[in-house]
């Protein structure tokens, strides 16, 4: 499907910690370019090595530490046919709105546009149908986009926890109510992040649901990602998801870590087995159509009853999948388990760039 094509990119935020894992994670992707790069004014005008504070432990691409750092303008990216924001959300609105209205395609890791009713909230391995809503959201602008739109990713927490949840609603149907406790990795505070005399030896109350439950909290991530967008999907209007999230960071670098307990609308619930077979068997869209960033496995399915574990299983399938592990009855509801994804990876970045791969396949862009 994509043989033979290459698509330019622009990346938003080139510099930050989302930026940077942009960069890394499109090196040497078979028709994905990085043509321009942009950041704040101080940082327009330099060679991205000069630029950037490179904080991850491989070294910054070749093909990219030469190239000239960027405003985050449109006019420096009329030639990408993509552009990755991964800005920060004190300027991503303006700046993303900026783009779409010159018909550039942006795939936003910012919170600032999640809720609005017109920009489709994409987790990739659940709702990729969602893109239908580009159409509507291009019309709405006078006079209509041609090419122009937002497609915003759930964030980090609540990605890892919606694809298994999806995966249950879609073999045993609705859910009645979920307990979700979340671990979350600093990386998911961005840099500098939680201080050292914070976080070391130490588990810090309140994590990114609980600070910011408007834009981007569980249940909103929940009901937009696993049961369907209000536009085009009202499963949940008939059979409310009742969600109670607690949040915690934890001295852990990479790698959001969650206890999910779940109790099914219909009688009786399905037993550990019917679950962990239902969750290992889950396939997605994203890898039927070919994206290359899909993971192979979306949901990896741990019989070991001491994983999963973000140092051991952060980086399998390049931390694009998710991995569930301990999968009992619950006393108090019906399943509980253990969910663990990259917060950088598929909590971030892979899902922007699974996201318009999917567009790609789509043709939504062109």
């Amino acid at each position: 499907m994509f043989e033979g094509r290459q698509f330019k990119v622009g990346i938003l935020g080139a510099t930050g910690t989302v930026g940077q894992r942009f960069i890394s994670l499109l090196e040497g992707h078979p028709f994905l370019v990085v043509h321009a790069l942009g950041a704040s004014p101080r940082s327009a005008g330099k060679p991205y090595e000069k630029a950037v504070n490179w904080k991850l432990s491989t070294p910054i691409p070749s093909a990219v530490r030469g190239s000239v750092v960027q405003e985050c303008e449109p006019q420096h990216f009329s030639d990408c046919a993509i552009v990755f924001s991964g800005l920060d959300a004190d300027v991503a609105g303006e700046i993303e709105m900026a783009f779409r209205a010159a018909e550039l395609a942006v795939f936003s890791n910012s919170k600032n546009h999640r809720r609005d009713p017109d920009v489709p909230l994409i987790v990739p391995l659940v709702n990729p149908s969602h893109l239908s809503v580009i159409p509507y959201q291009r019309a709405l602008h006078n006079p209509p986009l041609r090419k122009g739109f937002i497609v915003t990713n759930a964030n980090c927490s609540t990605t890892g926890v919606v694809v298994p949840l999806a995966a249950l609603e879609r073999q045993f149907g609705p859910l009645d109510a979920c307990l979700i406790t979340t671990m979350q990795a600093i990386s998911g505070g961005g840099y500098p992040g939680v201080s050292s005399l914070d976080i070391l030896d130490n588990v810090i109350l309140g994590g990114i649901v609980d600070a910011d439950p408007g834009a981007s909290g569980a249940h909103s991530a929940a009901a937009g990602g696993a049961a369907g967008h209000a536009k085009t999907f009202d499963m949940h209007s008939a059979h409310p998801l009742r969600i109670s999230a607690s949040c915690n960071r934890v001295p852990v670098l990479d790698g959001h870590m969650a206890t999910v307990s779940v109790r099914f609308s219909r009688r009786p619930p399905p037993s550990p087995q019917q679950v962990h077979e239902a969750l290992d068997a889950y396939a997605t869209e994203a890898l039927a159509l070919g994206c290359p960033s899909a993971p192979n496995r979306t949901i990896f399915v741990h019989d070991e009853p001491d994983r999963p574990q973000p140092r051991l299983d952060r980086d399998f399938q390049r931390g694009a999948g998710v991995s569930v592990g301990r999968v009992r009855q619950c006393p108090v509801l019906d399943i509980k388990f253990v969910v663990l994804a990259n917060n950088v990876c598929i909590g971030a970045a892979t899902s922007s760039i699974i996201n318009a791969e999917i567009a790609l396949a789509k043709g939504i862009i062109n």
